[in-house]
């Protein structure tokens, strides 16, 4: 059986939903084909120890009631050490942790994690919750300081502030995002500033979905679902997948607040879901990753006065797909040449070069040799991208061409539970 052969046998006994999805689509069934951003810059920035090893945290689905409604396989969050000749992960430690960490983010000093607990059920209240771990330098073990509460029900991304005050945490189901500053011991304290998306909910099929797609996910009601700051952290953004919009506020750093601007958000395509965003190395440009649609959406950014201003959309998928699909992941490599996104059920892995002024050529795609890439990252040396394949419990590994993209797979195959992020420690 050739590899490609053994994809569309795997895809076609696959589940096919997503969310929501999974409810309102049950009947059917399909088959055939179907930062960090900002951490693997600043990873790649930075020169590594010549005596200290190249260690990786993996976050995972840990519960019972994980992602979509299906069972967590992980137990919590995974310490590897990273072979960077061959791209090899060796598990050195887990910590243990029952509560899907499934985001994780590291402060500016590389001393302390933060992970994002992707469930509703926090001290009895309708919320998840948020972690902050101190890192032995030496061994990479984690100790737990604190958890407290995310603010919003299903926390599905965190990031931390780049003046390394605060962390940054949007709240999926719950539909907000909040500010919880950092204490000078690492702890987090309780929320300067929690904010509830508020708008207009988009159609139920995305504008610019691929031809016979059922890619319905949220668009019932707000869902925030990522926050960062822009590369200064004067400014902060965040995406909402529901409300097809990209909120924008203007950070208070001394307050920990986040103060509306005008216009207090950019649209995206109706119905095409903006999930994820990442910005390029040089900071003037922004790419954001529509979930239901399948686009990427490439934006001028003025940092100065934080004007998003859209100049390219682009298909995730190669021209001849149809049907259904969700985008997960996107990431810059470190040099800027090129951008890659992450596709579901169609289990693969876009790349495109960067041309003059940003704008995206679709270069190719490779297999991920997994089902349900959830999210991906590159390696501190731009050579290695590493994906977790969220539904075939494992994380692969490829080698990528500097000079056109490309990706080969190295034969690496990490079993780990319900992979769903992985960090790299430099």
């Amino acid at each position: 059986m050739s590899p490609d052969e053994a994809q569309a046998g795997r895809k076609a006994l696959g589940k096919t939903t997503r969310r929501h999805f999974l409810k309102g689509a049950a009947a059917l069934t399909l088959t055939g084909s179907v930062t960090r951003p900002a951490l693997a810059r600043a990873g790649g920035r930075q020169a590594h120890s010549a005596h200290r090893p190249i260690l990786a945290y993996v976050g995972t689905y840990s519960s019972p009631q994980g992602p979509e409604g299906s069972a967590g396989y992980g137990r919590g969050i995974y310490l590897f050490q990273m072979d960077p000749s061959t791209g090899a992960l060796a598990e050195r430690d887990v910590f243990a942790d029952a509560s899907n960490p499934s985001w994780l983010a590291l402060d500016p000093s590389r001393t302390h994690l933060y992970a994002a607990n992707e469930t509703a059920t926090f001290g009895g209240a309708n919320s998840g919750s948020v972690s902050a771990l101190a890192i032995d330098r030496s061994s990479g073990h984690l100790t737990l300081l604190n958890t407290v509460s995310s603010e919003g029900a299903g926390p599905a991304h965190l990031s931390v502030h780049p003046s390394g005050k605060y962390v940054l945490v949007a709240n999926y189901e719950g539909g907000t995002v909040a500010v919880l500053p950092i204490r000078p011991n690492g702890e987090l304290g309780p929320p300067t500033d929690v904010k509830r998306d508020q708008g207009t909910i988009g159609p139920t099929h995305a504008a610019s979905a691929p031809h016979g797609s059922f890619a319905i996910s949220g668009h019932d009601r707000p869902h925030a679902h990522m926050i960062h700051s822009d590369p200064a952290g004067r400014f902060v953004l965040a995406s909402d997948l529901g409300l097809d919009q990209i909120f924008v506020w203007r950070f208070d750093v001394q307050k920990g607040r986040l103060v509306p601007t005008d216009p207090a958000s950019v649209p995206l395509p109706p119905g095409d879901g903006p999930r994820h965003f990442t910005f390029h190395p040089n900071g003037r440009w922004l790419y954001s990753l529509q979930e239901e649609g399948s686009t990427l959406v490439a934006f001028d950014y003025d940092a100065a006065t934080r004007r998003l201003t859209p100049k390219q959309t682009i298909s995730s998928l190669p021209k001849p797909f149809t049907g259904t699909n969700f985008t997960s992941e996107i990431v810059v490599s470190p040099d800027g040449k090129f951008v890659y996104a992450a596709n579901r059920l169609h289990d693969s892995i876009a790349f495109f070069s960067v041309g003059e002024g940003g704008i995206l050529t679709f270069a190719g795609e490779a297999w991920t040799r997994g089902d349900y890439p959830r999210s991906f990252n590159i390696n501190p040396s731009g050579n290695l991208l590493y994906c977790c394949n969220q539904r075939s419990d494992a994380i692969t590994c490829f080698r990528i061409n500097r000079q056109t993209g490309s990706l080969a797979f190295t034969g690496q195959y990490t079993p780990v539970g319900t992979p769903a992020i992985i960090i790299f420690l430099t």
